[in-house]
């Protein structure tokens, strides 16, 4: 488990891009002693750890021992979106990284236990610190827990993630503030009562993800079967009704989709309610096509 490791920054648009692009010239931008990251990036010191961090934690990257350096290797998944979505604009490229960040328990524990964990549909900052406080204590092997103080920072850093600052703070950002988390444009986090800030979690509609990207995470996170059930699909941890927020009214809804493309099989008699893959594709197969469609390559 891991927490605050962001050091109390959210992630910038176009930092992920930034880290990327300079991973590829250097891979060990971030442990060589020699280069100063901080000129590199135009961000300060504690900014520059936050990066190294966000880019491992949504999956982009990872870190290997590179003999007196730790290298950053870009993964298959940063790879494909340099590819295809290097400034990262695509809605369906947001999606599937705030996908691997919220599947993240080992390097992003509060943002795996908010999305997979979480049962508040509706909850306060004092709500979230308990509740998560109560998790660490019951899962952590050893030690005396995390102080409150880091949870409430991860807490924090997620509405940050979730919500534009001008809705957080409008009287403290212009709206020419261009610093906001990419995240923020899928709309999962919202307030309910601005005053006595309660917040909830917000359920996509029919038709922000596109079918190829909610096909891509049912792929990922089923291990290869081409027979799954319905259930697991909106409660397993990881699974798209978890990490999208979806309820079953909307799971239905793309699961009707991905049926009408072709891409899946849905039975909902003999009292099965299963999907059967029709497709055999892999998440990266998923991601491309996806790409290739936006860019009318692609079949419809």
């Amino acid at each position: 488990m891991r927490f605050r490791a962001h050091e109390s920054f959210f992630i910038r648009k176009g930092w992920l891009y930034k880290g990327l692009k300079n991973i590829e010239r250097t891979p060990r931008i971030f442990s060589d002693k020699n280069i100063n990251a901080s000129d590199v990036f135009g961000i300060g010191t504690n900014m520059v750890r936050s990066l190294r961090y966000w880019l491992q934690a949504t999956g982009l990257t990872r870190e290997v021992n590179g003999g007196n350096y730790r290298m950053q290797v870009i993964t298959e998944f940063g790879n494909t979106i340099m590819m295809h979505d290097r400034y990262m604009e695509e809605e369906g490229t947001l999606w599937l990284i705030h996908y691997k960040l919220a599947c993240n328990q080992d390097m992003a524990t509060s943002w795996y236990w908010f999305f997979n964990e979480f049962y508040y549909s509706e909850f306060s900052k004092e709500d979230f610190v308990h509740a998560l406080d109560s998790y660490i204590r019951f899962n952590q092997k050893e030690g005396d827990g995390i102080a409150l103080s880091s949870i409430e920072d991860d807490f924090a850093c997620i509405l940050n993630t979730y919500i534009p600052r001008i809705k957080m703070h409008p009287e403290k950002v212009s709206p020419e503030n261009n610093i906001d988390c990419p995240l923020g444009q899928l709309g999962l986090v919202d307030f309910v009562e601005k005053k006595k800030r309660i917040f909830r979690k917000n359920s996509p509609r029919k038709d922000d993800i596109h079918p190829l990207v909610v096909l891509a995470v049912i792929i990922e996170q089923n291990d290869g079967q081409t027979e799954i059930k319905i259930s697991r699909l909106l409660q397993d941890p990881c699974n798209i009704g978890k990490i999208f927020n979806l309820d079953i009214v909307v799971l239905n809804q793309y699961l009707d989709k991905l049926a009408r493309l072709g891409l899946i099989t849905v039975v909902r008699t003999g009292g099965l309610d299963v999907i059967r893959l029709q497709r055999h594709l892999t998440f990266k197969q998923c991601l491309e096509k996806y790409f290739e469609e936006l860019n009318g390559d692609g079949e419809s």
